[in-house]
């Protein structure tokens, strides 16, 4: 059976509010990414509800324009717990249309000061179209471990 998901996990010096907190902000994605592809927050208002709708400027050598706009949707939000969005593009006529992968954090309290941050990116429901043209998944092995150090430090030391 062929994996269709990856995984990381790191425990932040932080406490699961406040490591919720900054994944729920839009404008700190940027800094949490640390590759380049995620530019910065076209829609800066918090996540606080399923179904909920931002959009992030990207970039990527690869992408046939170089920068772009990428959709998401909230699909988990389950403060302080949990947390994860799909991410898709805005066809013309404000059509959305998603790829059919998601970003998901899971945060385990561990005491007052302390979370275990579980980081997933699945793309299982990718549709054979789509696979066509994207590599799944499309960043090296290290990618999820080095986004959660980056999240350690934005939370790490703030309260």
């Amino acid at each position: 059976m062929i994996e269709e998901n990856v995984t990381a996990k790191l425990t932040v010096a932080a406490p699961v509010t406040r490591v919720f907190e900054v994944l729920a902000d839009p404008t700190t994605h940027s800094a949490i990414d640390g590759t380049g592809w995620v530019q910065e927050a076209a829609d800066r208002e918090p996540l606080t509800e399923t179904g909920q709708i931002f959009r992030m400027d990207m970039y990527h050598d690869n992408h046939p324009d170089g920068d772009y706009r990428v959709i998401n949707k909230v699909e988990v939000l389950e403060p302080p717990r949990a947390i994860g969005w799909l991410t898709g593009t805005e066809k013309d006529g404000g059509h959305l249309e998603f790829g059919g992968w998601i970003w998901r954090y899971d945060l385990a309290p561990l005491g007052p000061s302390g979370t275990e941050v579980t980081l997933t990116y699945d793309w299982s429901a990718v549709l054979p179209h789509v696979r066509e043209y994207i590599h799944f998944p499309p960043f090296g092995p290290d990618h999820l471990t080095n986004s959660l150090r980056h999240l350690a430090t934005l939370t790490e030391g703030a309260s």
